[in-house]
């Protein structure tokens, strides 16, 4: 068992609990919190991509979970919808995290860019989208619709994984009909499968820094607990807010990934 401590230095761990922190705050409101989370983990001397993966998933389950028992108490989202999403979320996050085994995620990295563009200019042009749940779908249709966005998210975030919680939420908000404070309470549920699927296909390749993951998992904790108290105080303008700042960073992000991708291999 690798505690990831061997060769970090008190500056490093320090950089990582405050990464750990405010990604735990992002993802509770919005998703999106690995945009933080991940960059840092790389920076531990010795730590090889499968490492800083998995880890950075041990670390963002302690938050989701926080974050998913914060909402449950305050929110009460409908589980009749979120588990069954989440079950499906789960598988898909397992196959996601197989192929990305064998197929770069750097293929689909121009596709999410685009789509990332669609969804901020959709958001900012419908100031009013996302205010109040009003359902699109009834009965059996409703929750097929569910088990698709989760079974596709979730392939996405084992696949990939950037802005992954930011998808679920509006994809809930688009397709569903749920206001966004509604949309992101299913989103961590979703969110909390997504990263145990992701687990079960690291863990048995012992990629886990357990002490680091832990020290992470603490941080995002105590981030994910306030982000959650934050958004169901503030509301769905605050999430739509926040949303629409998390993928404006995410697209230039991933963009900036997909230009120097493209002139490494030129």
């Amino acid at each position: 068992m690798v505690s990831g401590f061997e060769h970090l230095t008190l500056a490093t761990l320090l950089l990582i609990i405050v990464a750990g922190f405010a990604a735990g705050w992002i993802d509770a409101v919005v998703g999106g919190g690995g945009l933080i989370q991940l960059p840092v983990m790389l920076m531990i001397p010795g730590i090889t991509p499968v490492q800083a993966l998995a880890t950075n998933k041990m670390g963002s389950i302690f938050g989701t979970a926080t974050s998913s028992v914060t909402y449950y108490r305050r929110v009460k989202p409908d589980m009749r919808t979120a588990l069954p999403m989440a079950a499906v979320a789960l598988l898909g996050s397992v196959g996601g995290a197989v192929v990305a085994a064998t197929l770069p995620g750097s293929v689909f990295k121009p596709i999410i860019v685009v789509a990332l563009v669609v969804v901020l200019a959709f958001t900012a042009l419908k100031p009013n989208i996302g205010e109040l749940t009003a359902l699109r779908h009834s009965g059996r249709k409703h929750y097929v619709v569910a088990a698709c966005i989760g079974g596709i998210i979730g392939f996405y975030d084992g696949l990939i994984g950037p802005g992954t919680g930011s998808f679920l939420v509006i994809a809930m908000v688009t397709l569903m009909g749920y206001a966004f404070l509604e949309a992101s309470a299913k989103a961590k549920i979703v969110n909390l499968a997504t990263n145990a699927g992701a687990l079960m296909f690291f863990l048995p390749h012992g990629s886990l820094l357990w002490g680091v993951g832990l020290v992470l998992g603490g941080a995002n904790m105590a981030g994910g607990y306030l982000g959650a108290r934050t958004a169901v105080k503030q509301g769905s303008k605050f999430i739509r807010i926040v949303f629409l700042v998390v993928v404006a960073v995410l697209i230039v992000k991933l963009g900036i990934d997909v230009v120097n991708e493209n002139i490494l291999n030129s």
